[in-house]
């Protein structure tokens, strides 16, 4: 089928394309869907796509992507998106990309990451990230993540924060750190805050302080 006639079906006509005929199309061919397609194939069709065709995606087709659809994205195809299919997200989908899939992105695709999807991450899919992954979040990036979010840090993960990182952090997301990430911050991170970071500490982090960080 050439891509205009593919361009012509009805969304009724392509939700009852078998994963089979997804896989089979051309880079070309899903290139050539419009962004109403797009929003009505299944998530199933969606997770069959090749990662080459992902990657082909405009970043209309990316933001026309509904939640559900960005949930069954695969960690391979995340891999494979630019960075500015990355920054097109919207701040709902990538709220919904399961942890497995978010292990796809690049250090790359994270510094590409807009303060307001940092903003959008989860406990869960923060938890998820690798460490290298977390040091090359911008610290502009770091100061939006939610006080939701920032207790799924693992203690790994805080050890690997840049003392620029752990400057950035905000007085509203310092006292949302458990005493167990607050205990692992590098003696260089403590002594990098400031004076309005080190009043935002609650009595029940200082106490839990080591020694060396007092």
């Amino acid at each position: 089928m050439e891509t205009a006639d593919l361009a012509q079906l009805t969304s009724t006509a392509l939700s009852g394309l078998t994963t089979a005929q997804i896989v089979a199309l051309t880079t070309a061919q899903v290139a050539a869907l419009t962004t109403a397609q797009i929003a009505a194939l299944t998530a199933a069709q969606v997770a069959a796509f090749a990662t080459d065709d992902i990657s082909k995606l405009t970043t209309a087709q990316i933001v026309a992507l509904t939640t559900g659809q960005a949930a069954a994205l695969t960690s391979a195809q995340i891999a494979n998106m630019t960075t500015a299919q990355i920054a097109a997200m919207e701040t709902a989908d990538l709220a919904k990309l399961t942890t497995a899939a978010l292990v796809g992105l690049t250090t790359a695709q994270v510094v590409a990451l807009t303060t307001a999807q940092a903003g959008a991450l989860t406990s869960g899919q923060i938890a998820g990230l690798t460490t290298a992954q977390l040091a090359a979040m911008e610290t502009a990036d770091i100061a939006k993540l939610s006080t939701a979010a920032l207790p799924g840090l693992t203690t790994a993960q805080v050890v690997a924060l840049s003392t620029a990182q752990s400057a950035a952090l905000t007085t509203a997301q310092i006292p949302a750190l458990s005493t167990a990430q607050i205990r692992v911050l590098d003696t260089a991170d403590i002594a990098a805050l400031t004076t309005a970071q080190a009043a935002a500490l609650t009595s029940t982090q200082v106490s839990k302080m080591t020694t060396a960080q007092i």
